[in-house]
């Protein structure tokens, strides 16, 4: 099982992407195996557009750009020169440290241009003021707040999701959710308990928990939880649960190995930041050491970063934070990056504001998306109405809003109890 599950995992990426591309399994195999060739491939995908907005003939001038602010809520208000308007709600445990950073060094720059020139402009903000400083999730969180607040506007204008501005196809209408857990800190009976308890009331067929104390230098929380847990989980959902562990950067490579072969015994589906996230060397070394498929990407910061990532092989699943690395348009280039690979692309999203809405557009648009996709519980403090989506877990899958833009409406009130936020 545990093999089959790895082979099958990257055989439906090569698949999907051959699909989306019209590439041979030939013309595949060939660039794979000549070093040149994959790097061209690499550039040529990160040189090509990612928007559809041809049915735009005409300039979109963004005249106005607002964040607005009610105690830790954030929300992004973008308005045309026309009249058209664009809401996003932002990442908020992150943007109330942040939200400066909006304010001084990319509103500015964006106010009175084009927003149909979003990813040229994208090289540009990058730059401006020296903003490339900045880079990590100090930027980039700012950044994609604005993008989707950009996105919704586009979408309204041409009657497009979020996700069919993306691509051609939705390849997702569905999502299927991982039921993602994080109870460090109690033990292994404590946490299998609260882990089934959240699996059952969301009817997810797959789920992801901690092992290891985060980013701890092998340390356990508390200590011997992990090995105990790891067989617990298996033996508590069966065999036919898909089980991913998030190590959160907690081992070294050789601890992470070990921790890793305890995993392929008990069948599990993926292995989530074996070492620290920026440790690029020690990551492909547990790759090539483990069976089970190693997932990373989360805290990249960096498009160069995630090819040399996914160029070497260092990774078997891309996981790029549509927040924290600047926006779909972004993660978009690393979704395809990793297709030509033959790996799947399995976002991380936040448990803030409306992420778990953003992921769903994104994935619904990405030929090489992973079979489940991580789902932290729906936000119920911020009002919202979707006539085509119930917006719940209903036998374990979630139905992506269609519709302009982000698909879902949010209460003018709610929005109108904002303020908006001076520099």
């Amino acid at each position: 099982m545990k093999s089959n599950r790895r082979k099958f995992i990257k055989r439906s990426a090569i698949g999907a992407f051959a699909g989306m591309t019209g590439l041979t399994a030939d013309a595949r195999g060939r660039k794979e195996r000549d070093p040149d060739q994959q790097e061209e491939a690499l550039d040529r995908i990160l040189a090509e557009p990612v928007l559809r907005l041809d049915e735009l003939k005409d300039p979109v001038w963004m005249e106005t750009i607002e964040l607005l602010r009610n105690g830790d809520n954030f929300i992004c208000r973008v308005r045309s020169k026309e009249g058209a308007e664009g809401l996003s709600v932002s990442n908020n445990m992150q943007m109330k440290h942040l939200y400066p950073i909006f304010v001084n060094r990319i509103q500015p720059f964006f106010i009175g241009k084009d927003a149909r020139n979003w990813e040229s402009l994208l090289d540009e903000v990058y730059v401006y003021q020296s903003n490339y400083k900045l880079q990590n999730l100090a930027f980039w969180v700012p950044l994609a707040t604005l993008e989707f607040a950009i996105l919704d506007l586009l979408g309204k204008l041409t009657g497009k999701s979020m996700g069919a501005l993306l691509g051609d196809t939705i390849y997702h209408p569905e999502i299927a959710v991982y039921q993602a857990n994080n109870y460090r800190g109690k033990s292994a009976e404590e946490s299998i308990d609260l882990i089934e308890k959240h699996v059952r009331e969301t009817e997810a067929r797959a789920l992801k928990f901690k092992v290891g104390g985060r980013m701890s230098h092998n340390r356990d929380y508390p200590p011997g939880r992990t090995e105990a847990l790891i067989p617990l989980v298996r033996e508590r959902f069966g065999p036919e649960m898909v089980i991913y562990a998030d190590s959160n950067g907690s081992y070294t490579p050789e601890e992470a190995i070990r921790i890793g072969k305890i995993m392929e015994a008990y069948a599990y589906d993926f292995y989530e930041e074996p070492v620290p996230f920026d440790w690029y060397e020690e990551t492909l070394e547990v790759t090539k050491a483990v069976r089970i498929p190693v997932a990373g990407g989360e805290q990249e910061p960096s498009m160069h970063g995630f090819r040399w990532l996914i160029k070497e092989d260092a990774l078997d699943i891309v996981q790029p934070d549509i927040f924290y690395f600047g926006g779909m348009v972004r993660s978009m280039k690393v979704a395809k990056m990793a297709a030509f690979k033959g790996k799947p692309c399995t976002p991380h999203i936040s448990g803030s504001g409306l992420g778990y809405l953003y992921m769903m557009h994104f994935v619904s648009a990405v030929a090489n998306a992973g079979p489940y996709h991580e789902f932290k519980g729906f936000n119920q403090e911020i009002p919202l109405y979707s006539p085509t989506s119930s917006l719940s877990s209903e036998g374990g899958k979630v139905t992506v809003p269609t519709g302009p833009g982000l698909g879902v409406t949010l209460d003018p009130d709610f929005v109108a109890n904002h303020q908006v936020v001076a520099g």
